[in-house]
C-alpha cells in the first residue's frame, strides 16, 4: 500500500517527468528497510495497545478505552511520521547526488 507522499510523488512525476528523482539500489534497500522497521514498531504498539485495551473492556472501563484508542491512534501517526521523516532524508540525500 502506497503513503500519500509517494502517490503525491507519483502525480507530480507525471506532470514533470524531469524532476523526478532516481533512487540507486542502495536507497531503494534502505527505504525498504525503514518501512520494515516502523512496520515490525506499529506492530508491536499495536499488540501491546490492544491487549490492553481488551482488558479495559472486559472491565467495562470506557474511560480506559477512549484513552487506549487515542494512545494506539497517535501512536500509529507518531511512528508513520517518524518513518515519512527518515525515508524523506534518504530521497532529500538522493536528489542532491
Amino acid at each position: 500500500m502506497k503513503s500519500a507522499y509517494e502517490l503525491a510523488m507519483e502525480r507530480l512525476n507525471k506532470e514533470d517527468p524531469e524532476s523526478a528523482v532516481s533512487l540507486s539500489d542502495e536507497q531503494k534497500e534502505a527505504l525498504a528497510g525503514i518501512d520494515k522497521k516502523f512496520q515490525a514498531r506499529i506492530a508491536e504498539k499495536e499488540i501491546f495497545l490492544k491487549k490492553n485495551l481488551a482488558e479495559a473492556r472486559r472491565q467495562r472501563d470506557s474511560e480506559a478505552v477512549q484513552q487506549l484508542e487515542k494512545q494506539l491512534r497517535n501512536e500509529k501517526l507518531r511512528l508513520q511520521e517518524e518513518c515519512e521523516a527518515a525515508k524523506e532524508k534518504i530521497r532529500k540525500e538522493a536528489a542532491q547526488g
